[in-house]
Protein backbone atom coordinates (compact mmCIF):
# COMPACT_ATOMS: atom_id res chain seq x y z
CA UNK A 1 0.00 0.00 0.00
CA UNK A 2 1.21 3.49 -0.83
CA UNK A 3 -0.29 6.78 0.26
CA UNK A 4 1.43 9.75 -1.31
CA UNK A 5 1.27 13.14 0.40
CA UNK A 6 2.65 16.49 -0.70
CA UNK A 7 3.94 17.74 2.64
CA UNK A 8 4.22 16.69 6.26
CA UNK A 9 1.50 19.21 7.19
CA UNK A 10 -0.96 17.63 4.76
CA UNK A 11 0.14 14.20 5.95
CA UNK A 12 -0.65 15.10 9.56
CA UNK A 13 -4.03 16.64 8.69
CA UNK A 14 -5.07 13.55 6.73
CA UNK A 15 -4.13 11.24 9.57
CA UNK A 16 -6.07 13.29 12.09
CA UNK A 17 -9.12 13.56 9.84
CA UNK A 18 -9.40 9.88 9.05
CA UNK A 19 -7.86 8.40 12.18
CA UNK A 20 -5.47 6.42 10.05
CA UNK A 21 -3.24 3.85 11.68
CA UNK A 22 0.01 2.94 10.00
CA UNK A 23 0.47 -0.72 9.19
CA UNK A 24 3.54 -2.04 7.44
CA UNK A 25 5.06 -5.36 6.51
CA UNK A 26 8.67 -6.46 6.33
CA UNK A 27 9.41 -9.77 4.62
CA UNK A 28 12.89 -11.04 5.42
CA UNK A 29 14.30 -13.51 2.90
CA UNK A 30 16.31 -15.54 5.38
CA UNK A 31 17.64 -18.02 2.79
CA UNK A 32 18.82 -15.47 0.23
CA UNK A 33 21.77 -13.85 1.98
CA UNK A 34 24.86 -13.87 -0.26
CA UNK A 35 26.94 -10.87 0.84
CA UNK A 36 28.59 -9.98 4.13
CA UNK A 37 28.18 -6.56 5.71
CA UNK A 38 31.81 -5.53 5.98
CA UNK A 39 32.47 -4.32 9.50
CA UNK A 40 34.42 -1.42 8.00
CA UNK A 41 31.10 0.14 6.98
CA UNK A 42 31.06 1.24 10.63
CA UNK A 43 34.33 3.12 10.21
CA UNK A 44 35.13 6.46 11.85
CA UNK A 45 36.97 9.59 10.76
CA UNK A 46 39.27 11.84 12.82
CA UNK A 47 40.62 15.01 11.26
CA UNK A 48 42.80 17.79 12.62
CA UNK A 49 39.75 20.02 12.75
CA UNK A 50 38.46 21.94 15.75
CA UNK A 51 38.59 19.83 18.90
CA UNK A 52 38.23 16.45 17.21
CA UNK A 53 41.83 15.49 17.97
CA UNK A 54 42.94 17.99 20.61
CA UNK A 55 40.46 17.83 23.48
CA UNK A 56 38.35 15.14 21.88
CA UNK A 57 40.77 12.22 21.61
CA UNK A 58 44.04 13.62 22.89
CA UNK A 59 44.82 15.72 25.97
CA UNK A 60 48.47 14.78 26.57
CA UNK A 61 50.05 12.88 29.45
CA UNK A 62 50.28 15.96 31.68
CA UNK A 63 46.58 16.82 31.48
CA UNK A 64 44.48 16.79 34.68
CA UNK A 65 41.84 14.97 32.61
CA UNK A 66 42.27 11.24 33.33
CA UNK A 67 44.16 9.73 30.43
CA UNK A 68 46.18 6.77 29.23
CA UNK A 69 49.41 7.93 27.60
CA UNK A 70 47.65 11.16 26.63
CA UNK A 71 44.39 9.63 25.36
CA UNK A 72 41.23 10.53 27.30
CA UNK A 73 40.10 7.56 29.38
CA UNK A 74 36.39 8.38 29.10
CA UNK A 75 36.57 8.66 25.32
CA UNK A 76 38.71 5.53 25.00
CA UNK A 77 36.16 3.53 27.00
CA UNK A 78 33.24 4.83 24.96
CA UNK A 79 34.94 4.15 21.64
CA UNK A 80 35.98 0.63 22.64
CA UNK A 81 32.31 -0.13 23.32
CA UNK A 82 31.51 0.77 19.70
CA UNK A 83 33.85 -1.93 18.32
CA UNK A 84 35.31 0.61 15.89
CA UNK A 85 36.72 -1.33 12.93
CA UNK A 86 38.74 1.38 11.14
CA UNK A 87 39.74 5.00 11.77
CA UNK A 88 40.62 7.48 9.00
CA UNK A 89 43.25 10.21 9.61
CA UNK A 90 44.61 12.99 9.35
CA UNK A 91 41.91 14.29 6.99
CA UNK A 92 39.91 15.36 5.13
CA UNK A 93 41.11 18.59 3.65
CA UNK A 94 43.81 18.78 6.32
CA UNK A 95 45.53 15.72 4.81
CA UNK A 96 46.76 17.51 1.70
CA UNK A 97 48.34 20.25 3.80
CA UNK A 98 49.94 17.83 6.31
CA UNK A 99 53.63 16.98 6.28
CA UNK A 100 54.16 13.91 8.38
CA UNK A 101 57.73 14.61 9.47
CA UNK A 102 56.43 17.63 11.40
CA UNK A 103 54.58 15.19 13.65
CA UNK A 104 57.36 12.83 14.77
CA UNK A 105 60.16 13.08 17.32
CA UNK A 106 60.08 14.84 20.71
CA UNK A 107 56.83 16.79 20.96
CA UNK A 108 58.48 19.90 22.36
CA UNK A 109 60.66 20.09 19.25
CA UNK A 110 57.97 19.57 16.64
CA UNK A 111 57.33 22.66 14.49
CA UNK A 112 53.98 24.40 14.83
CA UNK A 113 51.93 25.66 11.88
CA UNK A 114 48.70 27.46 11.23
CA UNK A 115 45.80 25.18 10.31
CA UNK A 116 44.81 27.34 7.36
CA UNK A 117 42.17 24.83 6.29
CA UNK A 118 40.10 24.90 9.47
CA UNK A 119 39.77 28.14 11.38
CA UNK A 120 43.37 29.35 11.24
CA UNK A 121 44.16 27.89 14.65
CA UNK A 122 47.63 26.79 15.72
CA UNK A 123 48.56 23.17 15.02
CA UNK A 124 51.40 22.16 17.34
CA UNK A 125 51.79 18.67 15.78
CA UNK A 126 51.81 17.01 19.20
CA UNK A 127 49.47 14.38 17.73
CA UNK A 128 51.26 12.70 14.83
CA UNK A 129 51.97 9.32 13.32
CA UNK A 130 52.97 7.57 16.54
CA UNK A 131 50.04 9.00 18.47
CA UNK A 132 47.54 8.00 15.79
CA UNK A 133 48.80 4.49 15.15
CA UNK A 134 49.19 3.78 18.86
CA UNK A 135 45.58 4.93 19.35
CA UNK A 136 44.47 2.46 16.69
CA UNK A 137 46.25 -0.29 18.58
CA UNK A 138 44.50 0.74 21.81
CA UNK A 139 41.14 0.67 20.02
CA UNK A 140 42.05 -2.55 18.18
CA UNK A 141 41.03 -0.98 14.88
CA UNK A 142 42.62 -0.68 11.46
CA UNK A 143 44.31 2.63 10.61
CA UNK A 144 43.40 4.38 7.37
CA UNK A 145 46.04 6.99 6.55
CA UNK A 146 45.43 9.67 3.90
CA UNK A 147 48.52 10.68 1.98
CA UNK A 148 49.34 14.29 1.02
CA UNK A 149 49.45 14.52 -2.76
CA UNK A 150 48.07 18.06 -2.93
CA UNK A 151 51.05 19.89 -1.43
CA UNK A 152 53.34 16.93 -0.77
CA UNK A 153 55.78 14.93 -2.85
CA UNK A 154 56.09 11.37 -4.06
CA UNK A 155 59.21 10.95 -1.93
CA UNK A 156 57.40 12.22 1.17
CA UNK A 157 54.59 9.75 0.63
CA UNK A 158 56.93 6.85 -0.11
CA UNK A 159 59.02 7.50 2.98
CA UNK A 160 55.96 7.80 5.21
CA UNK A 161 54.79 4.34 4.15
CA UNK A 162 58.30 3.02 4.79
CA UNK A 163 58.46 4.74 8.19
CA UNK A 164 55.22 3.12 9.31
CA UNK A 165 55.63 -0.38 7.91
CA UNK A 166 59.26 -1.33 7.18
CA UNK A 167 61.35 -3.61 9.39
CA UNK A 168 64.64 -2.04 8.35
CA UNK A 169 66.15 0.72 6.29
CA UNK A 170 66.66 4.44 6.94
CA UNK A 171 63.02 5.22 7.73
CA UNK A 172 62.78 2.24 10.09
CA UNK A 173 65.92 3.48 11.84
CA UNK A 174 64.31 6.90 12.26
CA UNK A 175 61.23 5.24 13.72
CA UNK A 176 63.44 3.28 16.15
CA UNK A 177 65.07 6.54 17.20
CA UNK A 178 61.61 7.96 17.93
CA UNK A 179 60.70 5.10 20.23
CA UNK A 180 58.98 2.47 18.08
CA UNK A 181 60.94 -0.67 17.28
CA UNK A 182 58.39 -2.83 15.48
CA UNK A 183 56.58 -1.50 12.44
CA UNK A 184 52.84 -0.98 12.57
CA UNK A 185 50.40 -2.82 10.38
CA UNK A 186 48.89 -0.21 8.07
CA UNK A 187 46.62 -1.62 5.42
CA UNK A 188 44.53 1.30 4.17
CA UNK A 189 46.27 4.13 2.31
CA UNK A 190 44.33 7.02 0.77
CA UNK A 191 46.11 8.50 -2.23
CA UNK A 192 44.89 12.05 -1.70
CA UNK A 193 41.54 13.42 -0.54
CA UNK A 194 38.95 15.40 -2.51
CA UNK A 195 41.53 15.97 -5.21
CA UNK A 196 38.85 17.72 -7.28
CA UNK A 197 38.64 20.43 -4.57
CA UNK A 198 40.62 21.15 -1.40
CA UNK A 199 43.08 18.39 -2.27
CA UNK A 200 44.47 20.15 -5.33
CA UNK A 201 41.61 21.32 -7.60
CA UNK A 202 42.62 18.67 -10.13
CA UNK A 203 40.79 17.42 -13.18
CA UNK A 204 39.97 13.69 -13.15
CA UNK A 205 42.45 13.10 -15.97
CA UNK A 206 45.25 14.88 -14.12
CA UNK A 207 44.44 13.15 -10.84
CA UNK A 208 44.44 9.75 -12.55
CA UNK A 209 48.03 10.30 -13.63
CA UNK A 210 49.02 11.60 -10.18
CA UNK A 211 47.42 8.57 -8.55
CA UNK A 212 49.36 6.20 -10.80
CA UNK A 213 52.61 7.99 -9.97
CA UNK A 214 52.12 8.20 -6.21
CA UNK A 215 50.67 4.71 -5.85
CA UNK A 216 53.66 3.23 -7.67
CA UNK A 217 55.93 4.38 -4.87
CA UNK A 218 53.67 3.22 -2.04
CA UNK A 219 55.49 -0.08 -1.50
CA UNK A 220 54.70 -3.18 0.50
CA UNK A 221 57.28 -3.66 3.25
CA UNK A 222 57.91 -6.53 5.65
CA UNK A 223 54.80 -8.51 4.80
CA UNK A 224 52.49 -5.49 5.05
CA UNK A 225 50.16 -5.35 2.04
CA UNK A 226 48.66 -1.97 1.21
CA UNK A 227 45.06 -1.44 0.14
CA UNK A 228 45.29 1.67 -2.05
CA UNK A 229 42.31 4.00 -2.20
CA UNK A 230 41.84 6.56 -4.94
CA UNK A 231 40.29 9.95 -4.17
CA UNK A 232 36.85 9.57 -5.65
CA UNK A 233 33.87 11.73 -6.51
CA UNK A 234 31.65 14.08 -4.61
CA UNK A 235 27.96 13.34 -4.79
CA UNK A 236 26.78 13.43 -8.42
CA UNK A 237 30.11 13.71 -10.25
CA UNK A 238 29.80 10.53 -12.31
CA UNK A 239 32.36 11.78 -14.82
CA UNK A 240 35.03 11.61 -12.11
CA UNK A 241 34.23 7.97 -11.39
CA UNK A 242 34.12 7.10 -15.09
CA UNK A 243 37.49 8.71 -15.74
CA UNK A 244 39.21 7.02 -12.80
CA UNK A 245 37.79 3.60 -13.62
CA UNK A 246 38.98 4.02 -17.20
CA UNK A 247 42.41 5.52 -16.48
CA UNK A 248 43.38 3.85 -13.20
CA UNK A 249 41.40 0.63 -13.21
CA UNK A 250 42.86 -2.22 -11.21
CA UNK A 251 45.82 -0.15 -10.07
CA UNK A 252 43.53 0.92 -7.24
CA UNK A 253 41.93 -1.35 -4.67
CA UNK A 254 39.08 1.05 -3.97
CA UNK A 255 37.50 4.33 -4.97
CA UNK A 256 36.04 6.79 -2.47
CA UNK A 257 32.75 8.71 -2.52
CA UNK A 258 31.69 11.69 -0.38
CA UNK A 259 28.06 12.54 0.33
CA UNK A 260 26.74 14.86 3.03
CA UNK A 261 23.18 15.48 4.16
CA UNK A 262 23.44 19.24 3.80
CA UNK A 263 21.20 22.07 2.62
CA UNK A 264 23.93 23.46 0.42
CA UNK A 265 27.40 24.96 0.35
CA UNK A 266 26.41 28.62 0.07
CA UNK A 267 24.86 30.39 3.03
CA UNK A 268 23.14 28.89 6.07
CA UNK A 269 22.99 25.13 6.42
CA UNK A 270 20.31 25.31 9.11
CA UNK A 271 20.52 24.87 12.87
CA UNK A 272 21.21 21.46 14.34
CA UNK A 273 18.62 21.75 17.13
CA UNK A 274 16.01 24.19 15.78
CA UNK A 275 14.01 22.95 12.80
CA UNK A 276 10.48 22.34 11.60
CA UNK A 277 8.79 19.04 10.85
CA UNK A 278 9.18 19.78 7.15
CA UNK A 279 12.91 20.40 7.71
CA UNK A 280 13.13 16.98 9.35
CA UNK A 281 11.37 15.15 6.53
CA UNK A 282 13.43 16.98 3.91
CA UNK A 283 16.59 15.93 5.77
CA UNK A 284 15.66 12.26 5.67
CA UNK A 285 14.78 12.52 2.00
CA UNK A 286 18.16 14.09 1.31
CA UNK A 287 19.83 11.37 3.41
CA UNK A 288 18.18 8.63 1.36
CA UNK A 289 19.23 10.47 -1.79
CA UNK A 290 22.54 8.71 -1.36
CA UNK A 291 21.04 5.44 -2.64
CA UNK A 292 20.48 6.47 -6.28
CA UNK A 293 23.89 8.16 -6.18
CA UNK A 294 25.52 4.92 -5.01
CA UNK A 295 23.65 2.92 -7.65
CA UNK A 296 24.84 5.21 -10.45
CA UNK A 297 28.47 5.12 -9.33
CA UNK A 298 28.29 1.33 -8.95
CA UNK A 299 26.81 0.99 -12.44
CA UNK A 300 29.83 2.81 -13.85
CA UNK A 301 32.20 0.64 -11.81
CA UNK A 302 30.41 -2.50 -12.99
CA UNK A 303 31.15 -1.65 -16.61
CA UNK A 304 34.88 -1.70 -15.95
CA UNK A 305 35.02 -4.16 -13.05
CA UNK A 306 32.32 -6.78 -13.38
CA UNK A 307 33.93 -9.00 -10.74
CA UNK A 308 33.77 -6.38 -7.95
CA UNK A 309 37.52 -6.32 -7.39
CA UNK A 310 37.48 -2.57 -6.72
CA UNK A 311 35.66 -1.47 -3.59
CA UNK A 312 33.51 1.63 -3.19
CA UNK A 313 34.24 3.48 0.06
CA UNK A 314 31.88 6.16 1.34
CA UNK A 315 34.64 7.58 3.48
CA UNK A 316 32.88 10.85 4.30
CA UNK A 317 29.17 11.04 5.07
CA UNK A 318 26.73 12.46 7.60
CA UNK A 319 24.89 15.66 8.46
CA UNK A 320 26.37 19.14 8.13
CA UNK A 321 24.63 21.98 10.01
CA UNK A 322 25.62 25.48 11.00
CA UNK A 323 28.21 25.71 13.75
CA UNK A 324 26.80 26.19 17.23
CA UNK A 325 26.63 29.81 18.36
CA UNK A 326 29.56 30.83 20.54
CA UNK A 327 31.93 28.20 19.13
CA UNK A 328 35.06 28.88 17.11
CA UNK A 329 34.34 29.62 13.43
CA UNK A 330 35.76 26.95 11.17
CA UNK A 331 35.71 24.25 13.86
CA UNK A 332 32.41 22.73 12.68
CA UNK A 333 31.09 21.94 16.16
CA UNK A 334 27.41 21.01 15.95
CA UNK A 335 24.92 19.39 18.30
CA UNK A 336 23.47 15.98 17.55
CA UNK A 337 19.73 15.25 17.85
CA UNK A 338 17.37 12.38 17.20
CA UNK A 339 17.16 13.73 13.64
CA UNK A 340 20.86 12.93 13.24
CA UNK A 341 20.25 9.47 14.70
CA UNK A 342 17.74 8.80 11.93
CA UNK A 343 20.24 9.93 9.29
CA UNK A 344 22.72 7.44 10.74
CA UNK A 345 20.23 4.57 10.82
CA UNK A 346 18.81 5.17 7.35
CA UNK A 347 22.27 5.61 5.82
CA UNK A 348 23.58 2.39 7.36
CA UNK A 349 20.49 0.57 6.10
CA UNK A 350 21.34 1.74 2.57
CA UNK A 351 25.02 0.79 2.87
CA UNK A 352 24.06 -2.75 3.90
CA UNK A 353 22.10 -3.22 0.67
CA UNK A 354 25.21 -2.67 -1.45
CA UNK A 355 27.69 -4.59 0.67
CA UNK A 356 28.90 -6.57 -2.33
CA UNK A 357 30.55 -3.35 -3.57
CA UNK A 358 30.70 -1.03 -0.51
CA UNK A 359 33.64 -2.14 1.63
CA UNK A 360 34.04 0.79 4.00
CA UNK A 361 32.25 3.93 5.20
CA UNK A 362 33.58 6.63 7.55
CA UNK A 363 31.12 8.95 9.23
CA UNK A 364 32.29 12.53 9.69
CA UNK A 365 33.49 12.75 12.43
CA UNK A 366 34.36 10.84 15.58
CA UNK A 367 34.36 13.68 18.15
CA UNK A 368 33.23 17.32 18.35
CA UNK A 369 32.95 17.81 14.56
CA UNK A 370 29.83 17.48 12.37
CA UNK A 371 27.82 14.28 13.09
CA UNK A 372 30.01 13.03 15.89
CA UNK A 373 29.83 10.08 18.24
CA UNK A 374 31.09 12.06 21.22
CA UNK A 375 31.07 15.64 22.48
CA UNK A 376 33.63 16.86 25.02
CA UNK A 377 34.16 20.05 26.99
CA UNK A 378 37.20 20.11 29.26
CA UNK A 379 36.73 17.05 31.50
CA UNK A 380 33.09 16.45 30.51
CA UNK A 381 31.91 14.00 27.86
CA UNK A 382 28.51 13.11 26.42
CA UNK A 383 27.46 10.41 24.00
CA UNK A 384 25.28 11.48 21.10
CA UNK A 385 22.14 9.84 19.65
CA UNK A 386 24.28 8.90 16.64
CA UNK A 387 26.68 7.07 18.97
CA UNK A 388 23.79 4.98 20.25
CA UNK A 389 22.65 4.05 16.73
CA UNK A 390 26.14 2.77 15.98
CA UNK A 391 26.12 0.80 19.22
CA UNK A 392 22.69 -0.70 18.48
CA UNK A 393 23.91 -1.73 15.02
CA UNK A 394 27.04 -3.57 16.20
CA UNK A 395 25.42 -7.01 15.59
CA UNK A 396 25.29 -6.25 11.85
CA UNK A 397 29.08 -6.02 11.60
CA UNK A 398 30.45 -8.94 9.56
CA UNK A 399 26.98 -10.53 9.48
CA UNK A 400 25.31 -11.88 6.34
CA UNK A 401 22.97 -9.34 4.80
CA UNK A 402 19.42 -10.67 4.38
CA UNK A 403 17.34 -8.99 1.65
CA UNK A 404 13.98 -7.64 2.80
CA UNK A 405 10.82 -6.43 1.10
CA UNK A 406 9.13 -3.50 2.80
CA UNK A 407 5.55 -2.38 2.21
CA UNK A 408 4.75 0.88 3.97
CA UNK A 409 3.25 4.33 3.57
CA UNK A 410 5.26 6.99 1.78
CA UNK A 411 5.35 10.75 1.43
CA UNK A 412 6.88 13.16 -1.05
CA UNK A 413 9.47 15.69 0.09
CA UNK A 414 11.23 18.45 -1.85
CA UNK A 415 14.48 17.49 -3.52
CA UNK A 416 16.64 20.56 -2.92
CA UNK A 417 16.12 23.65 -0.79
CA UNK A 418 18.84 26.00 -1.91
CA UNK A 419 20.15 27.94 -4.86
CA UNK A 420 23.42 26.83 -6.37
CA UNK A 421 25.73 24.21 -4.95
CA UNK A 422 27.04 21.00 -6.39
CA UNK A 423 24.27 18.60 -5.35
CA UNK A 424 21.53 19.24 -7.88
CA UNK A 425 19.22 16.60 -9.33
CA UNK A 426 16.48 16.73 -11.94
CA UNK A 427 13.52 15.40 -9.98
CA UNK A 428 11.69 18.06 -7.91
CA UNK A 429 10.71 15.65 -5.14
CA UNK A 430 11.95 12.54 -3.40
CA UNK A 431 9.93 9.63 -2.05
CA UNK A 432 10.36 9.11 1.69
CA UNK A 433 9.15 5.74 3.04
CA UNK A 434 7.74 5.94 6.55
CA UNK A 435 9.63 2.77 7.51
CA UNK A 436 13.25 1.76 6.98
CA UNK A 437 14.63 -1.67 7.81
CA UNK A 438 17.70 -3.88 7.52
CA UNK A 439 18.27 -7.50 8.49
CA UNK A 440 21.26 -9.79 8.95
CA UNK A 441 22.30 -13.18 10.32
CA UNK A 442 25.41 -13.45 12.48
CA UNK A 443 27.92 -16.31 12.63
CA UNK A 444 25.89 -18.03 15.35
CA UNK A 445 22.73 -18.01 13.26
CA UNK A 446 21.00 -15.27 15.25
CA UNK A 447 18.94 -12.80 13.20
CA UNK A 448 19.05 -9.06 13.83
CA UNK A 449 16.48 -6.69 12.41
CA UNK A 450 16.75 -2.91 12.71
CA UNK A 451 13.63 -0.84 12.11
CA UNK A 452 13.16 2.92 11.95
CA UNK A 453 9.73 4.56 12.12
CA UNK A 454 10.46 7.99 10.67
CA UNK A 455 6.92 9.31 11.25
CA UNK A 456 6.92 12.07 13.85
CA UNK A 457 3.28 11.57 14.91
CA UNK A 458 2.10 8.04 14.26
CA UNK A 459 3.13 4.70 15.65
CA UNK A 460 3.30 1.74 13.28
CA UNK A 461 2.28 -1.86 13.59
CA UNK A 462 4.82 -3.83 11.61
CA UNK A 463 4.23 -7.43 10.60
CA UNK A 464 7.62 -9.07 10.18
CA UNK A 465 7.55 -12.24 8.10
CA UNK A 466 10.55 -14.57 8.22
CA UNK A 467 10.61 -16.67 5.07
CA UNK A 468 11.47 -20.35 5.68
CA UNK A 469 12.32 -19.56 9.32
CA UNK A 470 10.45 -19.75 12.62
CA UNK A 471 11.26 -17.49 15.54
CA UNK A 472 11.88 -18.86 18.99
CA UNK A 473 12.26 -15.61 20.88
CA UNK A 474 12.64 -11.90 20.24
CA UNK A 475 14.12 -9.08 22.31
CA UNK A 476 15.22 -5.60 21.46
CA UNK A 477 16.54 -2.13 22.16
CA UNK A 478 14.84 1.16 21.30
CA UNK A 479 16.10 4.70 20.79
CA UNK A 480 13.46 7.42 20.87
CA UNK A 481 12.61 10.66 22.64
CA UNK A 482 9.74 13.03 23.33
CA UNK A 483 10.85 15.54 20.69
CA UNK A 484 12.80 14.94 17.49
CA UNK A 485 15.13 17.83 18.39
CA UNK A 486 16.08 16.26 21.73
CA UNK A 487 19.80 15.94 22.32
CA UNK A 488 22.28 15.26 25.08
CA UNK A 489 24.12 18.11 26.79
CA UNK A 490 26.81 18.32 29.44
CA UNK A 491 24.11 19.29 31.97
CA UNK A 492 21.65 16.65 30.77
CA UNK A 493 23.69 13.83 29.22
CA UNK A 494 20.95 11.18 29.26
CA UNK A 495 18.05 12.93 27.51
CA UNK A 496 18.37 10.48 24.61
CA UNK A 497 19.59 6.97 25.32
CA UNK A 498 18.59 3.39 24.42
CA UNK A 499 16.16 1.41 26.51
CA UNK A 500 14.86 -2.13 26.51
CA UNK A 501 12.18 -2.65 23.88
CA UNK A 502 9.18 -4.83 24.69
CA UNK A 503 7.00 -4.08 21.70
CA UNK A 504 7.80 -7.21 19.65
CA UNK A 505 6.00 -10.55 19.98
CA UNK A 506 6.25 -13.87 18.15
CA UNK A 507 2.89 -14.96 16.74
CA UNK A 508 1.68 -17.96 18.74
CA UNK A 509 -0.08 -19.53 15.76
CA UNK A 510 2.61 -18.83 13.17
CA UNK A 511 6.14 -18.51 14.55
CA UNK A 512 7.38 -17.16 11.24
CA UNK A 513 5.57 -13.90 12.02
CA UNK A 514 6.62 -11.28 14.54
CA UNK A 515 4.37 -8.32 15.35
CA UNK A 516 6.21 -5.13 16.23
CA UNK A 517 4.63 -1.95 17.57
CA UNK A 518 6.95 0.92 16.74
CA UNK A 519 6.37 4.23 18.51
CA UNK A 520 6.59 7.40 16.45
CA UNK A 521 10.15 8.62 15.69
CA UNK A 522 11.79 5.47 17.02
CA UNK A 523 14.71 3.26 16.03
CA UNK A 524 14.70 -0.36 17.16
CA UNK A 525 17.09 -3.29 16.82
CA UNK A 526 15.63 -6.75 17.43
CA UNK A 527 17.52 -9.93 18.22
CA UNK A 528 15.65 -12.96 16.94
CA UNK A 529 16.60 -16.50 17.87
CA UNK A 530 15.21 -19.20 15.61
CA UNK A 531 14.01 -22.76 15.98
Amino acid sequence: MKRIFISSMLLTLCLIAFGAERKSTVTVHTSEGTSVINRNIYGQFAEHLGTCIYGGLWVGEDSPIPNTNGYRNDVLTALKELHIPVLRWPGGCFADDYHWMDGIGPRDKRPAKVNSTWGGTLEDNSFGTHEFLNLCELLECEPYVSMNIGSGTVRETSEWVEYMTADNGPMAELRHKNGRTNPWKVKFIGVGNESWGCGGSMTPEYYSNEYRRYATYCKNFSGNTLYKIASGASDYDYTWTETLMKNIGNRMDALSLHYYTVLGWNGSKGKATTFTDDDYYWCLGKCLGIEPVIKKHIAIMDRYDAKNNIGLLVDEWGTWWDEEEGTTPGHLFQQNTMRDAFVAALSLNVFHKYSDRIKMCNIAQIANVLQSMILTNDDKMVLTPTYYVFKMYIPHQDATFLPSDIVCDEMQVPNERFQGGRNQEEEPTRTLPMLSATASRDAKGVLHLSLANVDLKQSQTVSVKLEETKAKSVSGTILTSKNIADHNTFKNPDTVKPEQFKGAKVNKKDASVITVTLPAKSIVTLEITTK
